[in-house]
């Protein structure tokens, strides 16, 4: 619910796709290129695996593509309108962060004082937790998405007061800035503190502040019991599709219960990214930029944004997931490239793997990882490593296969060796630690969304 995606493969049909020779008649290259995105995005669709996807994909001032696919409402055969509606989820952290750093501009909220200044019933346990600690997931507060108790009452209507106290009852994972994984409770908090400062429901801040202003006119924050004109059905994906139960929007609040188009993202990312119309460009410099662990490790998450260099190319992005709903939006600074997909199905269909598709279909394939002898005695790195995680620990376990180093859930993709100590693979890193004696006793795990030191089982 309400998570961070990341690339995976859709399906091998999106990898193998190729663009039609068939329109080339009148500006051949732009027909092929749209009818390669267009491929991309219907071959999930024609495989039934997702009901609809909405795109807009802009280049500069060029409008791509900007379209629905498949299908609005199944029972109705009713196809995706150009401008459907679709809940975004963990899209809406940049929104929270966004109307935070406005109140930072103010002066009336402070990214380094404790969260005790704002809400101070918080249980801490003694923890200074700066707010902005909250924005990138360095808290070490437990996200409810991972309490079982709290999904027991996902269908019920709760106060914020009342998800807090849940929250603080459950502890922490982590002393504040030791490690970072990902948090939906972070960002309720963040949303409260909005909230707490301004005398406004969030709903009503966003609006005004952020949707009013930028020209979203068909965004809002979700509802459950309201009809909402062109917002398309949600389904979910278990071998067929069926009909996704309802999110009560009590829950997601400032973490995932934002509403939007592909047309209104864009000119949220136009805006944001671009001008000063939204934040100015010493506070979009602070949501863009990643911090630092305690340790002095860097992290690849910003505040309410990814920012990572992915195959040879800076991208500013962020992805979503909640019942019946995945995004997925992307900016490419250095090609003034905007990438939004939307869908209306939550299953194994990625829109980050969608969106990664047609970067590569409008940019060329990027540039691969720069390629650094591996020790030849890889020994060393192989064994089982454990510790803090998402919900459940992070356990990863290592294996040399000839004569490369693989992880296990990685069937066929060895990790790359990147130097000091270092392999990857895809966006994901692993930093070998060693001890006084030089002896491997350690492994950094770094996939963007959880960052952690898990520590060898022996």
């Amino acid at each position: 619910m309400f998570r961070l995606r990341h690339a995976t493969a859709v399906t091998a049909a999106i990898a193998m796709l190729t663009a039609p020779d068939a329109l080339t008649a009148q500006r051949p290259d732009r027909a092929r290129l749209v009818a390669t995105i267009d491929s991309i995005v219907n071959a999930p669709i024609t495989a039934a695996q997702v009901a609809g996807i909405s795109v807009a994909v802009v280049k500069g001032a060029d409008t791509i593509v900007m379209k629905g696919y498949g299908w609005a409402d199944l029972d109705l055969d009713t196809p995706t309108p150009p401008y459907a509606i679709y809940e975004i989820g963990s899209i809406t952290k940049q929104f929270t962060t966004a109307a935070l750093m406005q109140l930072v501009e103010q002066g009336t909220v402070n990214l380094d004082a404790d969260l005790l200044t704002y809400l101070p019933t918080y249980p801490s346990r003694g923890q200074h937790i700066p707010v902005r600690r909250l924005l990138d997931h360095t808290s070490g507060i437990r996200s409810y998405t991972e309490i079982p108790a709290a999904l027991k009452l996902f269908p019920l209507t709760v106060s914020h007061d009342s998800v807090m106290a849940l929250v603080g009852n459950a502890g922490f994972d982590f002393s504040t800035g030791e490690a970072l994984i990902y948090n939906n409770s972070a960002y309720f908090l963040a949303g409260m503190i909005i909230e707490k400062v301004t005398g406004q429901k969030y709903a009503d801040y966003v609006k005004t502040n952020l949707f009013d202003r930028v020209g979203m006119p068909r965004s809002a924050y979700c509802t459950e019991d309201v009809v909402t004109k062109g917002k398309v059905h949600g389904y979910t994906f278990g071998g067929m599709l069926r009909k996704a139960e309802q999110q009560n929007h009590s829950w997601p609040f400032s973490a995932g219960s934002l509403c939007s188009t592909t047309g209104d993202l864009l000119a949220w990312l136009r805006a944001l990214h671009t001008s000063d119309q939204v934040v100015t460009r010493a506070s979009y410099r602070e949501m863009i930029t990643p911090g630092t662990l305690t340790d002095g490790y860097r992290v690849r998450y910003a505040k309410g944004l990814t920012n990572l260099i992915d195959e040879g190319r800076q991208v500013i992005s962020h992805g979503g997931g909640i019942s019946g709903y995945t995004s997925e939006s992307r900016f490419y600074p250095a090609d003034s490239l905007y990438i939004v997909v939307l869908t209306n199905t939550a299953g194994p269909v990625s829109p980050s793997a969608i969106a990664q598709s047609i970067a590569k279909a409008v940019l060329g394939p990027g540039t691969p990882l720069a390629a650094v002898s591996a020790p030849s005695d890889l020994t060393p790195y192989a064994g089982r490593f454990r510790g803090p995680g998402r919900g459940n620990p992070t356990d990863v376990r290592f294996a040399v296969e000839d004569g490369r180093l693989t992880v296990a859930g990685s069937p066929g993709r060895p990790l790359q060796y990147l130097g000091n100590d270092t392999f990857g693979v895809g966006t994901t890193r692993y930093l070998f630690l060693r001890d006084a004696s030089r002896a491997v006793h350690a492994v950094r795990v770094d996939n963007v969304s959880v960052v952690s030191v898990a520590k060898r089982v022996r």
